[in-house]
């Protein structure tokens, strides 16, 4: 017997980068641990455990004991369980998706249980011990919801596949619905000129039609825990226009209500259409590369470490480096960038680019399941299942709301007749005009719809939202804290001047080098580029090691050297008045400055440059016409901090080390939101500690991981776009819900007042369904505003190593 499980986590207090680190370094150590992965933004852990080697008692207290506290998600699965994969038809909205993982998760033996809205898939481990697969698949169906494999069960799923064609909307189950009882009712109507018994055994069918669907979903929403669903609250009053002789309004409802979820059907389609297309960027073959030869491969095989040839007019098969070669690529279908950048060698390329002129050859980096295309889908299904508060209250608030709709029709049917000698008959209709009123399907749709269409749009254009809470964050934050280097900078510095002042200015450069030698910090690169491109013959560096903010010390020819700052350096030695004047001077410029030390003496200075992105002034100031605030973290000193502050006009505080920063973004969190913006590596707890963390990381693993948000195409712009788009979502859901309640109120009283009747109350319903969806899909064509100038905007600084 297997001993193996499958097991997921809710951690409670894994609330930063650091802390997730430490989950993954305890659970590694633990004997019988495989598949180990931690989710910081949703707090979870997944791992497979063998536990005849360590107990699931034993990781659980390891957890509590370092002060996280594990929550099961799932039952524990036995590894031999089924893999199933199912295209579900009809799932086509956010809700849908919920009820389909709700009923799942209460069957015994399932685990791992996925649900894609953007896919229309459904993914699950399942124990056919426990439960057959007939069992899960005759539930789905009585929910209203088709699978179909899409894999052999014990196989693995192309990661890349084709999605599934979909048929053209009167070829689905709900089309044909539509149709045919459009057909009765309309044959109906003629009747009723010409026979009007036979007109109403026309109503009565239409209805009957439209109405079993419904009520076969109704009844297993009941079994599965949802008595009160929207389809029981149709089904009644259908059956109830029956019964009191309307049986003409009675087939009108449930025609109304089926081109309602006809309509969301194909809106639906057209709000995941723009993710799925990415599925298709990456080409399906690649020209792999072997010794002169190249040989073509498909792209899914394609590993780590190979190399491919890319030619003009080629997509680039995955994410990698440029080795050899140089030529401009179009990444508008994966960032959004509008203008084709030069790559050369060392550059970084996407999967899905285009190459338009050179041959090139690029390093692969990532394999097929975990290139940036293949990540940004991953963030947009994760952004769907990540909830936003306002669509969190908006269920909770249906679930009271739709018991209440009930009682009150029932309270409005039978207490006028019972207590003031009301008509039964108008009352009667009354009450179950005010059922079709009270269903909340546009309450319950204003929000995800808006949402899913909100990420889809950002996604398309490079900004990457992990989910409804982080897209509804940003449209409040008052402040945005940018770090420097690598953000409101291009992050590429250069050395502008080197002098010596006890060696010459060559030699204080090849010493640098080498000490920075094992770094990857920026200002470490400018130094090792510049002695490459003077051509100096850099030693060997031993036992380096870095003080984070203040220096780099290693072992160069038998002398244990350092790289520091001023700052730094001022706290060790008493600096000689003519090298603080160099530092004064360079640092008044806006220069960078660290200086080349042999213990306590210093052998040089050298100055550099990292120059402010093209656009950086542009973004802070439609940030700042957006009325949100922006101030500039640095670690730099504050004559260098200072000077590129006052050329972007952005407040700043400098001369801070990583913990500085945790402690200003707190301190910014007590006057309203925070939005924190850094590269992902260096940033990640202030990135975690603000209310919305936006890593510039052009797809790193650290910037889509870390952040709550990323921007693809590393321009500063992204970010008051970001809070655009937050805005313009928000205004779209409080639009949603403004018109949907306020159609039903209208609809409420005219009904009660006897002015509206039964066809004429689905509307208030079916009407507002389609209205919003519509309105939410408007969100697909939303465009950065256009305060900023084009040319501004068009400027996107190479991808650099």
């Amino acid at each position: 017997m297997p001993t193996s499980s499958s097991l997921e986590y809710f951690v409670e207090n894994m609330d930063c980068a650091s802390c997730v680190q430490k989950v993954e370094r305890m659970v590694g150590t633990l004997p019988g641990t495989a598949s180990v992965h931690t989710s910081f933004t949703r707090q979870t852990l997944k791992l497979t455990l063998d536990e005849a080697q360590t107990s699931r008692e034993r990781l659980e207290q390891n957890l509590k004991s370092m002060g996280y506290t594990p929550t099961p998600l799932v039952q524990a699965t036995p590894v031999s369980a089924s893999t199933l994969d199912y295209f579900v038809e009809s799932m086509d909205c956010a809700t849908c998706v919920r009820k389909v993982e709700g009923m799942v998760g209460g069957l015994p033996g399932a685990a791992d249980i996925r649900a894609s809205f953007s896919r229309q898939t459904l993914t699950l481990t399942l124990d056919e011990a426990l439960t057959p697969r007939s069992t899960l698949e005759g539930n789905l169906k009585a929910m209203g919801y088709t699978p179909s494999p899409l894999v052999t069960p014990g196989t693995q799923a192309d990661v890349q596949a084709a999605p599934v064609p979909r048929r053209p909307w009167y070829a689905s189950s709900q089309g044909r619905l539509v149709l045919m009882s459009g057909a009765l009712l309309t044959l109906a109507f003629i009747f009723s000129f010409i026979e009007p018994k036979f007109s109403l055994y026309g109503y009565v069918a239409a209805t009957l039609l439209g109405t079993w669907p419904l009520l076969k979903k109704a009844v297993a929403s009941a079994r599965f825990g949802d008595p009160f669903s929207i389809n029981m609250l149709v089904s009644l009053a259908a059956i109830g226009a029956v019964l009191i002789g309307q049986a003409a309004e009675g087939a009108v409802v449930v025609f109304f209500f089926a081109v309602g979820e006809l309509l969301e059907g194909v809106a639906a389609g057209k709000a995941r259409a723009g993710i799925q297309a990415l599925t298709a960027l990456a080409p399906r073959t690649a020209l792999l590369l072997e010794g002169k030869q190249t040989r073509e491969v498909p792209a899914e095989s394609l590993q780590v470490g190979d190399r491919v040839q890319v030619r003009p007019g080629a997509r680039v098969p995955a994410d990698g480096r440029v080795v050899k070669g140089s030529s401009s690529l179009d990444d508008s279908p994966v960032t959004g960038e509008s203008v084709p950048v030069l790559r050369t060698v060392g550059d970084q390329v996407f999967a899905g680019s285009i190459n338009t002129d050179g041959v090139l050859t690029v390093l692969v980096e990532k394999t097929a399941a975990d290139n940036t295309i293949a990540r940004i889908i991953h963030m947009v299904e994760e952004a769907e299942a990540s909830r936003a508060p306002t669509a969190r209250f908006i269920d909770r608030f249906s679930r009271v709301y739709t018991p209440g709709v009930v009682a009150v029709s029932t309270l409005v049917a039978v207490l006028p007749p019972l207590l003031l000698n009301g008509e039964w008959h108008t009352w009667l209709y009354k009450g179950i005009a005010l059922l079709l009123i009270g269903c909340p399907c546009a309450l319950v749709l204003s929000v995800p719809a808006a949402i899913t269409s909100g990420v889809s749009a950002g996604a398309r254009r490079g900004l990457l939202i992990k989910g409804g809470a982080a897209l509804e964050t940003l449209g409040s934050v008052r402040t945005v804290a940018f770090d420097k280097t690598g953000t409101l900078t291009a992050g590429r510095p250069s050395v502008t001047d080197v002098t010596g002042v006890t060696v010459d200015r060559a030699e204080v450069l090849r010493l640098a080098a080498a000490v920075e030698s094992g770094s990857d910090h920026p200002l470490a690169r400018a130094i090792t580029r510049e002695a490459r491109r003077q051509q100096l013959p850099v030693p060997e560096a031993t036992d380096a090691q870095a003080l984070p903010g203040k220096a780099v010390s290693a072992t160069v020819e038998g002398r244990v050297l350092s790289v520091s700052s001023p700052r730094h350096a001022a706290s060790r030695t008493t600096l000689d008045a003519a090298v603080q004047a160099q530092i004064d001077t360079s640092e008044a410029q806006g220069r960078t400055t660290v200086l080349l030390m042999d213990g306590p003496s210093v052998l040089g200075v050298i100055a550099m440059r990292d120059e402010a992105r093209a656009d950086a002034r542009t973004a802070v100031a439609q940030l700042k016409a957006m009325g949100v605030r922006t101030v500039m973290l640095t670690g730099d000193n504050a004559r260098t901090g200072q000077a590129i502050a006052a050329e972007l006009g952005v407040d700043v505080q400098a001369e801070l080390l990583p913990e500085d920063k945790l402690r200003v973004v707190a301190d910014l969190r007590a006057h309203g939101r925070v939005a924190m913006v850094g590269d992902g590596i260096n940033d990640a707890p202030a990135l975690a500690r603000s209310d919305v963390g936006i890593a510039m990381g052009g797809g790193t693993d650290v910037a889509l991981e870390t952040a709550d948000a990323a921007l693809l195409r590393e321009q500063v712009m992204g970010v008051p776009d970001l809070i655009g788009l937050s805005r313009a979502t928000m205004s779209n859901i409080r639009l949603n819900i403004a018109f949907a309640l306020g159609l039903k109120a209208i609809f409420l009283i005219t009904t009660l007042l006897g002015y509206t009747n039964l066809w004429m109350a689905v509307l208030a319903d079916t009407g507002a369904t389609a209205i919003v969806t519509a309105n939410a899909l408007r969100l697909l064509a939303w465009t950065p505003g256009t305060g900023a100038p084009a040319t501004a905007r068009a400027v996107r600084e190479p991808v650099h190593a």
